[in-house]
């Protein structure tokens, strides 16, 4: 630390070309930080989803319609603890922005199936008393309490593109009767649940008919086994079924969308690849502008290796302030939640992360320093004040 206030002197010298480069850092990590937390929240449910899950859909698609009488055929199977079912309804909010992730489901099976879901006892007695009734994410419910002022009891209008009108209604009305949270932070607390039995009553079109259900297996070593018991008994029916484990749903959902993760490594390799030939650019022209210095320190006793270590200490600066600061807004910017619940609810970035934003930062620090700290180390006394 005693070198830190000429490493400092030496980074303000040539103010504009520092100032420059670490912008050009900053922008690279803050957009490191961006790709984490999309990268997160689009993979959430794929690293969330437990093993001893399965998801049984339609054959065909993700959106083809399943009788609801395969729940009831599926819960007696053997190996089967409980069986639930969603569908997704589509549900606009006022405005075709805010698009919510809404689902009709059986508050009795629900919970079971997933129990990292927390619904207060008192929540659930008047769910289960209010037919209209709903329970909404506590994150959507923060959303919409300050800027709509949700709140326990409000109606809450929807649409949907999708089921159309209610009967005998030209839209679709939930009054909220309690809020639910997860065990896990990264777990989705931006959905609005409502009752099966409501939904199904007062559709015009699709009754008696479910998306997907979840199946919780009691032995998670036999799931593989009950999804191909689960697919052979609606093998060559109007409705066959398509089985797999909860993970591998998800993750062929989000393959959909493409590879997050080589994404990322592609955009970032590109842009801290350039970044480095910036910074080691930067670092070279100051040495060969502080030749006669570095040839003085010498003279007065430093060492080979502590000029090394001075001018790698000068490059790892600049490369950890940049760095730090762009991963720095990055945090600050999930402070405010994300700016699209209904399609990235888990707005995080993870200190795993972050722990390894700042690790890139000091190695990006080093290898931009490495060839002019060892040129410099290298530098000869009297050719350095002579070439000074």
């Amino acid at each position: 630390m005693k070198f830190f206030p000429l490493i400092w002197r030496n980074l303000m010298r040539e103010k504009l070309r520092t100032t420059l480069t670490l912008l050009c850092i900053f922008i690279a990590f803050l957009l490191y930080g961006v790709l984490c937390i999309i990268k997160g929240a689009m993979t959430v449910d794929v690293t969330l989803a437990g093993s001893e899950r399965l998801m049984t859909r339609h054959k065909v698609s993700f959106i083809q319609m399943l009788p609801i009488s395969y729940r009831d055929r599926i819960a007696a199977m053997e190996g089967v603890n409980a069986v639930t079912h969603m569908t997704w309804f589509g549900g606009i909010y006022k405005d075709p922005k805010n698009m919510i992730g809404t689902f009709p489901v059986d508050p009795d099976q629900h919970f079971k199936v997933y129990p990292e879901y927390i619904v207060a006892p008192e929540v659930m007695a008047a769910w289960k008393q209010k037919r209209n009734g709903a329970i909404v994410g506590t994150d959507t419910m923060e959303r919409f309490a300050k800027s709509d002022g949700w709140k326990i009891g409000s109606v809450i209008p929807f649409t949907s593109p999708i089921w159309g009108a209610p009967k005998g209604a030209n839209q679709w009305e939930f009054e909220i009767v309690g809020v639910y949270t997860t065990k896990e932070q990264k777990g989705d607390r931006s959905s609005f649940l409502f009752r099966y039995d409501y939904f199904d009553e007062a559709r015009e079109k699709a009754k008696g008919e479910i998306g997907w259900m979840g199946v919780r297996v009691t032995d998670p070593k036999q799931a593989p086994a009950i999804a191909a018991k689960i697919d052979q008994a609606f093998a060559n029916s109007q409705f066959e079924t398509k089985t797999e484990t909860e993970a591998a749903a998800m993750q062929g959902w989000a393959a959909q969308i493409g590879d997050v993760g080589k994404i990322l490594m592609s955009v970032l390799g590109a842009v801290f690849f350039t970044i480095l030939i910036v910074a080691g650019n930067t670092m070279s022209v100051a040495v060969r502008k502080r030749i006669r210095e570095i040839g003085t320190l010498k003279a007065l006793g430093f060492t080979h290796q502590r000029v090394l270590g001075l001018v790698l200490a000068e490059s790892t600066a600049i490369a950890l302030l940049g760095g730090l600061a762009g991963l720095a807004i990055a945090k600050l910017i999930t402070l405010g939640g994300s700016p699209m619940p209904e399609m990235l609810p888990n707005f995080v970035f993870s200190g795993r992360d972050l722990l390894i934003g700042a690790g890139c930062a000091i190695l990006l620090g080093i290898l931009a320093g490495a060839l002019p700290a060892m040129s410099a180390m290298r530098l000869q006394v009297a050719v350095a004040l002579r070439r000074g």
